[in-house]
């Protein structure tokens, strides 16, 4: 089994498409007003509107904007200069400014227009950088 994508259902598809292009630095590829993807190395962010819903069984399977229990998390090759790069642009999204965390990781913690939580991180301690060496 290989995790492959991650969507989020949104009523704000171009909203969401537009940050996430801007803190990835990623192009999507918008394959309908209603579907994107933003594809890296090893897996895909989808973006879907609320009318995509319909395929999957119904309005009720998903809400916008409900998420509390998930972080989507992008591995960046310098997380300070990125946070640089987005302190202005992006200032009133920032949770958590660069902060090295137990596990070895440097974190920058975005909110998106939707309310769910973005980690930018990058490996700084060895066991980090050993752990995704080859990733």
């Amino acid at each position: 089994m290989n995790l492959i994508s991650t969507r989020i259902i949104t009523a704000q598809v171009e909203t969401l498409i537009n940050f996430y292009e801007q803190v990835t630095g990623l192009k999507a590829t918008r394959y309908t007003p209603d579907f994107a993807e933003l594809k890296t190395p090893g897996a895909t962010l989808a973006i879907g509107s609320i009318r995509t819903l319909q395929f999957f069984g119904g309005d009720s399977v998903a809400q916008p904007a409900q998420n509390r229990s998930m972080i989507i998390e992008f591995r960046v090759d310098d997380v300070q200069q990125r946070f640089e790069q987005l302190a202005v642009s992006l200032k009133s999204v920032i949770v958590q400014e660069p902060t090295i965390m137990p596990w070895g990781n440097q974190s920058l913690l975005l909110r998106d227009p939707d309310g769910n939580l973005v980690n930018l991180f990058t490996p700084v301690t060895p066991e980090a950088i050993e752990k995704f060496k080859g990733n």
